[in-house]
């Protein structure tokens, strides 16, 4: 499944879900009429009253609108009283959906005049998706915080970096424990870089699940995969798999995660997408975390002086060395 028909699954999930709280309240009311006769005849009342109102406000007879409403409020209460005699729920005959904000439709009410709003549910259901097809949700459930396992690091210190890689990491951990912690109050951008192997992918991991689990909306991708979309949007968009949906979600997502940054083939498309992305984020306050194998002074060889004088004044730079940790982690290499 790609991307376009993953956001139409979601939408088919919001209409089925919809049309159960309709179905199901009018369940409610068929049964509630039948149990009190009298609350039909008032729902039928207030709906006459309702149209003669709008005619009312037309012609500006404050004094229908008076009368007219003087009645609704009596009906009104009337059907209260029947409705608390009769140990009836006041919200009994309101669609029970899941989502009050949109009423399970995605989109929050737009004002007259202005395009509807994505609801947060739907952005979140859709970072779910795309999750599920990068599939990493079952990667979080291992590379996470609880997991960090700092023996699995030397304690030896490296001359040319004044540390050794364990007490690197314990300052590493520290620095993106404390991003996640104050997310929601401080806005900062990360890039970590370093050879591969020593667990920039990982962090990026911890993080994300982190932020997840705190009910923040987070887009994982690779650097290839999301300059591969790009493309195709711009050159295939007939044919493309992955909508504009994707797209709208890398600027719109509370935090994006770019890894492997470097890995893909630059052109100037991918180079011009990606500052637009990283501008676009910055302007909003929006966090990004970057990884890259490529030191700072490679990536200026890469990319373009106005990407990284961002990463430069706008990004805490984590370095990560020591030795390959996927090699060691495969042949069980700890340090006492």
């Amino acid at each position: 499944m790609g991307y376009k028909s993953a956001y139409q699954e979601v939408m088919r999930n919001y209409e089925a879900s919809r049309s159960q709280a309709e179905a199901l309240l009018e369940e409610r009311r068929a049964a509630l009429y039948k149990r009190f006769p009298r609350i039909a005849e008032i729902d039928r009342e207030l709906s006459a009253i309702g149209i003669s109102l709008a005619k009312l406000v037309l012609t500006r007879d404050e004094d229908g609108i008076y009368k007219a409403r003087t009645k609704a409020d009596k009906l009104k209460q009337e059907k209260a009283n029947i409705l608390s005699i009769g140990g009836v729920p006041e919200d009994y005959l309101t669609a029970a959906y899941r989502c009050t904000g949109c009423s399970d439709t995605g989109y929050k009410p737009a004002a007259p005049g202005q395009l509807p709003q994505r609801c947060s549910c739907l952005r979140q259901r859709m970072v779910e998706a795309y999750y599920s097809l990068s599939n990493i949700k079952g990667i979080l459930d291992e590379e996470n915080f609880d997991n960090f396992d700092s023996r699995c690091f030397s304690p030896n210190i490296i001359e040319a970096e004044g540390i050794s890689p364990l007490t690197n990491m314990q300052a590493i951990y520290r620095m993106t424990t404390d991003f996640v912690n104050d997310f929601d109050t401080k806005f900062d951008n990360l890039l970590l870089y370093g050879r591969t192997g020593l667990g920039k992918t990982f962090v990026c991991h911890c993080i994300a699940k982190d932020l997840l689990d705190a009910g923040h909306t987070v887009l994982y991708l690779t650097a290839p995969r999301l300059f591969k979309i790009i493309e195709d949007y711009r050159f295939n968009r007939e044919d493309m798999d992955e909508p504009h949906e994707m797209l709208e979600a890398v600027t719109d997502v509370d935090l994006l995660i770019l890894d492997d940054l470097g890995a893909e083939f630059v052109t100037v498309v991918t180079s011009s997408a990606l500052f637009d992305i990283i501008n676009q984020r910055l302007l909003a306050k929006k966090p990004m975390v970057v990884s890259s194998n490529l030191s700072p002074l490679e990536l200026e060889k890469h990319y373009s002086e106005r990407i990284t004088s961002r990463f430069a004044g706008y990004y805490k730079m984590i370095k990560f060395f020591g030795e390959d940790i996927r090699i060691k982690k495969k042949y069980g290499g700890r340090h006492a």
